[in-house]
């Protein structure tokens, strides 16, 4: 597989070129580019050694059975023949999870081995990170990594000058008319392919649909393989239903009863949380928006849940890619109104894409508001912080719609700046409100990143 250039490549030869780095944890999904990112890192040192617990089960024992760094380096560089100097060379571990010796060992190396680059990766970490008490706190760094966003498919298409154009759009600064059709396009393949890297590879290669539905549904399948290793926590079926209902509730607030009837809400968290933990769903969380931080204001009971790659959403949809299909016509062709106002679909890769554009040194949490009033149905997508202020953030489809539950929030929260994304070229609305001047900019969906601006 061809490397794809990834936003997260400067943060990682940032940490390679702090004097006093920590050894570094890459969290994140099963096959979201963790390890080929890393792979890609190694290549700038002059020695690169790799280990991968579950491929070489003979590092565990020796993870195991030797405690000091300077004498684990030393058996590494005679097993691999390669010579692990500090600043020279660079150890990788993958698939961490499978030697937990290996991960209380990194912060060792920050004591006792400080110059030498070590990084780790893994599948579900998260799950080994909570079973071990205080893991490397103050001596560990984490970076958190996704699947492909939106600019970084268009820089693997090649299309550097368009994500250059974009981010120099705005408001006052639209984009010409022929390139936002072209981008609007793209985006539009880009919700088909996802963001997984082997799905992209697959089109870059044969552009064709079905090809990359086949690389889809091998990840998706290893998804469901996983479900098996939280057995003891929660059932695999449990698990499977709720990630489907996570998927059929798609822009709306989760309702545990739909998973089924069989089961208790107490459970159904249980397998939420175990989703959230692996990395596959992402929460939105319900917040009064009184104050800053946005957490602060956080309501359990409330949330919405996301699924982590579009692609994949659509393959557990079990869409046709080489048939008719009413959500494939949706999204490749359905008009502007359709494709925003149906599915929860453009909600989805709102939610993802503004976590994908966040620093990688957080995993970013999202928010959204609703009116828990009775009798009242008013709700905002989402929530963001910008300069020490609350930004609302509305999916809609045209200037035509009076964004009544946007407006009702910025009033009675005293705001005067909101985002309306949509598939419109950039823009902005001026309204006056009761002698209240407020303004709406409009952002495309494909343009997401320019809100961190």
């Amino acid at each position: 597989m061809p490397y794809l250039s990834r936003n997260i490549d400067s943060a990682l030869l940032d940490w390679k070129n702090t004097p006093d780095h920590k050894p570094l944890l890459l969290r994140g999904a099963r096959q979201v580019g963790k390890s080929s990112s890393l792979r890609h890192l190694g290549s700038t040192f002059k020695y690169y050694i790799e280990i991968n617990f579950e491929k070489q089960p003979e590092m565990r024992e020796l993870f195991n059975t030797t405690t000091d760094v300077t004498q684990l380096t030393e058996a590494l560089s005679r097993l691999t023949g390669t010579p692990v100097i500090p600043g020279q060379t660079f150890l990788f571990m993958d698939e961490i999870q499978a030697c937990p010796e290996a991960m209380r060992r990194l912060w060792s190396f920050k004591e006792d081995l400080a110059e030498l680059h070590v990084a780790a990766a893994g599948s579900l970490l998260e799950f080994a990170i909570k079973e071990m008490a205080s893991f490397g706190v103050g001596r560990v760094r984490s970076l958190f990594m996704y699947p492909l966003s939106f600019s970084e498919f268009l820089e693997a298409l090649g299309k550097h000058d368009w994500v250059e154009a974009i981010n120099e759009a705005d408001s006052e600064h639209p984009l010409f008319n022929a390139l936002h059709e072209e981008l609007v396009r793209t985006f539009r393949m880009f919700l088909v392919i996802g963001g997984m890297p082997a799905s992209v590879v697959a089109w870059l290669k044969y552009h064709d649909f079905r090809k990359c539905a086949d690389e889809l549904e091998d990840i998706q399948q290893s998804y469901y393989d996983d479900f098996a290793k939280y057995a003891r926590e929660v059932e695999p079926r449990l698990l499977r239903l709720t990630l489907q209902s996570v998927i059929a509730q798609t822009g709306g607030k989760f309702i545990y009863s739909k998973v089924g009837e069989s089961y208790r809400a107490e459970a159904v968290k249980k397998a939420l949380s175990l989703l959230v933990n692996a990395g596959i769903v992402k929460a939105v969380y319900h917040s009064s928006a009184r104050g800053m931080p946005l957490g602060a204001g956080v309501n359990e009971k409330f949330c919405k849940y996301l699924y982590l790659d579009t692609g994949l959403l659509l393959r557990i949809l079990e869409l046709d890619f080489d048939g008719v299909s009413a959500t494939t016509e949706l999204i490749l062709a359905g008009t502007a109104a359709e494709l925003v106002n149906r599915g929860g679909i453009a909600e989805m890769v709102t939610g993802l894409e503004l976590v994908k554009s966040g620093s990688p040194r957080s995993p970013h949490e999202l928010f959204y508001w609703e009116n828990l009033d009775k009798g009242t149905t008013s709700e905002v997508d989402y929530l963001i912080s910008r300069n020490m202020k609350i930004v609302p953030i509305e999916v809609k489809s045209g200037t035509s719609g009076r964004m009544k539950s946007l407006r009702l929030f910025m009033k009675n929260r005293g705001i005067t700046e909101a985002i309306r994304l949509s598939l419109e070229n950039f823009g902005r609305l001026v309204i006056d409100d009761d002698g209240t001047t407020r303004t709406i900019d409009i952002v495309p969906l494909y343009a997401i990143p320019n809100l961190r601006k």
